[in-house]
């Protein structure tokens, strides 16, 4: 005769602890969902690449991360195996040197977008953080032939990149030499009182919290595009209007290098 046990219940505390198991496991995933929506922003950005510039511009494009022609139009007039060192049509950020990268085409694709509404011929334009130099190039080719870009960085090897990676193409020599395209070397986070006000600044590196110096240096009208936050980050796009009244809107998740001093040794 074979006996069988039974199996003990479980205690209450042990019901508890998997009650605030499965609640916690829930709010995580609402956290995570919340931070990183899985819409197509999200997902299309990562099957965006190809293996040309017109592909990976195309495939933005096809994805809906690109809407405008004028966009898109100038960044297929920027080749980004002038600025990216190693898989430069990828749709992902990649190193470019001394703690720095170069943003995912589709987030320059986003800040672009953003900005296209103050980028008239006649825009000044501040790209903080400028990096190798692609947006900036991408920038200018949105503003008219009377337009102004200044790239900034705190790196001064990375603003001499900047300057020879836009000497690669017959465009980027011509607006370096009139002057149109302008690479400086100084700390962002207070802009580049020098150049001032902008139609628009672009922001490509995580700021602790906003800077109002920034926002004094908008031209009323004018829009700064910034992520914001240390663990948990988001676009803000700051509109100055003709009044000079200031609207902050807060937008998607991202996750940027963060916005800081130069590296030390």
């Amino acid at each position: 005769m074979t006996v069988y046990k039974s199996r003990k219940k479980p205690t209450n505390q042990v019901r508890i602890v998997c009650k605030h198991l499965s609640l916690y496991l829930i709010y995580l995933f609402c956290v995570l969902i919340y931070l990183y929506p899985p819409k197509s922003f999200h997902i299309m950005a990562w099957l965006s690449s190809g293996s040309s510039n017109a592909a990976l511009i195309n495939n933005l494009k096809s994805h809906g991360l690109i809407t405008s022609d004028r966009v898109a139009q100038a960044m297929l007039g920027v080749d980004r195996a002038h600025y990216a060192p190693t898989i430069p049509y990828q749709d992902s950020p990649q190193p470019i040197g001394h703690s720095a990268t170069i943003s995912a085409p589709h987030m320059h694709a986003a800040a672009a977008e953003s900005l296209l509404p103050f980028l008239h011929p006649t825009a000044r334009v501040l790209d903080i953080g400028s990096g190798s130099g692609y947006l900036t190039h991408v920038l200018a080719n949105l503003v008219g032939p009377e337009g102004k870009v200044i790239g900034i960085d705190h790196i001064q090897p990375l603003v001499d990149l900047a300057s020879s990676n836009m000497t690669k193409s017959g465009s980027g020599k011509e607006m370096l030499a009139s002057g149109k395209v302008r690479f400086v070397c100084g700390d962002g986070r207070e802009g580049w009182r020098e150049g001032a006000p902008y139609d628009a600044i672009h922001v490509g590196a995580a700021a602790r919290e906003e800077h109002e110096g920034l926002v004094e240096q908008l031209r009323s009208p004018g829009r700064l595009f910034i992520p914001v936050g240390e663990y948990s980050q988001f676009i803000w796009v700051v509109d100055k209007g003709s009044d000079g009244k200031v609207k902050r809107e807060k937008g998607f998740g991202v996750r940027y290098v963060p916005l800081t001093d130069k590296p030390k040794g």
